[in-house]
């Protein structure tokens, strides 16, 4: 407008307070994310086996059931006992092929169409740090696998900790520590990884290309490696092998690879760490071009 009408008035509305203003990344980013059907379709996929293994821990405390059973099998139980390896196999692992799934759909897109369109200096002219972008965009990841992870495992838990009671919940509450850590453990290296691939490249579907040789392609060359070399020592760059290292160490139960627990962490903690130094690298609200 002409300064010289006087018109403009500065904005007196509400202002949104600093700490909740990265929020506006994540919120918009939901809005894209559910509209597409086919990921909505998954996400509900997703819940299916959880409640299988809720009806699955409810059935033996079901006397018309037991009685059914029992007349079955001759007086004999079902034999299913509820214990560390139930949710760490039984749980963890299905759910978590199907958490590296989402991040894999998810994950790459976060970063790379920002980079691609030169956005990020858009995103920094208003009051954002870098590590509240990265925060933003990593809400994304981290509320949806937790919906799928930890929260319906802690409830499986607790659903299991109900129907037995005498003190099952103190006896076995490691159970429950371990499918939170556990959960936690995997969204923070799945986070990090799908958001340092979609900075470092651009194209989605290079970037999800990356993502599969970093958990898939790397699980097969660390096999080839085991087998010439006639070591252990190769499973260190299989992140699969490595993770679930760490949740055998925690759930107590044996190890799915010969390969120290304290080598596993390091493997983990590597890769987040050059994860970080990546997006730090990438994440700027300018680019030099040689």
């Amino acid at each position: 407008m002409a300064v010289y009408e006087r018109t403009y008035r500065p904005y007196a509305g509400s202002l949104t307070p600093e700490w909740s203003r990265f929020l506006i990344l994540p919120r918009y980013a939901y809005r894209e994310v559910f509209q597409k059907k086919l990921f909505v379709a998954f996400l509900v996929t997703c819940f299916v086996w959880p409640l299988l293994l809720a009806v699955l821990i409810y059935l033996p405390h079901n006397v018309s059931f037991l009685k059914l059973v029992s007349e079955q099998m001759g007086g004999q139980g079902i034999g299913i006992s509820f214990n560390a390896g139930f949710f760490l196999r039984g749980f963890m692992v299905p759910q978590g092929i199907l958490a590296f799934l989402m991040a894999f759909v998810i994950g790459p897109a976060l970063i790379s169409s920002d980079l691609r369109n030169n956005a990020l200096p858009l995103y920094f002219s208003r009051p954002f740090a870098r590590w509240e972008y990265v925060l933003g965009k990593t809400l994304v990841l981290v509320n949806l696998l937790s919906l799928i992870t930890w929260v319906p495992g802690v409830l499986l838990f607790l659903l299991q900790a109900y129907l037995v009671g005498d003190g099952w919940l103190f006896d076995n509450f490691r159970i429950g520590v371990a499918i939170f850590l556990s959960s936690w453990i995997y969204i923070v290296l799945l986070c990090l990884v799908s958001l340092a691939l979609s900075a470092y490249v651009k194209w989605k579907p290079l970037a999800r290309l990356g993502m599969f040789g970093v958990f898939v392609v790397a699980a097969g060359l660390s096999q080839i490696l085991n087998f010439a070399l006639r070591t252990d020592w190769g499973s260190v760059i299989n992140l699969a092998d490595m993770m679930r290292v760490v949740w055998s160490s925690l759930f107590g139960v044996r190890f799915w690879a010969n390969v120290p627990v304290a080598a596993a962490w390091a493997s983990l903690l590597f890769a987040c760490s050059l994860c970080i130094l990546l997006l730090a690298r990438k994440v700027r609200a300018y680019e030099i071009v040689k």
